[in-house]
């Protein structure tokens, strides 16, 4: 979509409304990112604190394990949100994507404790990357139904899954 102006420089100023249609697409998925490059940033903050403090081996061990852990599922999440975000509907998925990331923070709160404490911010973190997985498939499905078949099912997908999203909240 381009609106055309009556300005001198009118072809810059095109560019301008284009870039500001596709950014208001996925304003929400970039804010859940850089949220999540700051709750990274915190962790490895957390790991070199504890690695400085050489009486306590053991702390040290569970920080930086808890790290490596969080890490290892961090471009997975990255992926499925964007892709939810960009083939079905940014809201429900950066929605979820800030679900994930309390998720990610009670699991590495709780690796510090005993490594029990973890396992229900780990099992929540799973539900919601299946939920972002399942947005991704129906999402992609949708598109192959519009392409090969004319099918569009868009707008009820979107309130399906804007109404699951809240399903998340449940523990």
């Amino acid at each position: 979509v381009c609106i055309k102006t009556e300005e001198k420089n009118g072809q810059s100023n095109r560019k301008f409304v284009m870039l500001s249609i596709v950014v208001e697409h996925i304003f929400l998925l970039v804010i859940v990112t850089l949220i999540s490059v700051l709750q990274n940033a915190f962790f490895a903050t957390k790991v070199e604190r504890e690695g400085k403090e050489h009486n306590n081996k053991t702390a040290f061990e569970r920080v930086s394990c808890a790290n490596r852990n969080c890490m290892d599922s961090y471009p997975t999440f990255l992926a499925v949100m964007w892709c939810a975000g960009l083939c079905l509907n940014q809201a429900p998925a950066a929605f979820a994507g800030i679900i994930y990331l309390v998720a990610r923070q009670k699991y590495f709160v709780g690796y510090m404790g005993q490594t029990s404490q973890s396992t229900p911010g780990f099992l929540f973190g799973k539900r919601v990357l299946a939920f972002l997985i399942l947005m991704c498939i129906v999402g992609i499905f949708n598109f192959l139904l519009v392409r090969y078949l004319g099918n569009d099912y868009k707008d009820t997908m979107e309130t399906i899954t804007n109404a699951a999203s809240a399903l998340l909240l449940i523990p």
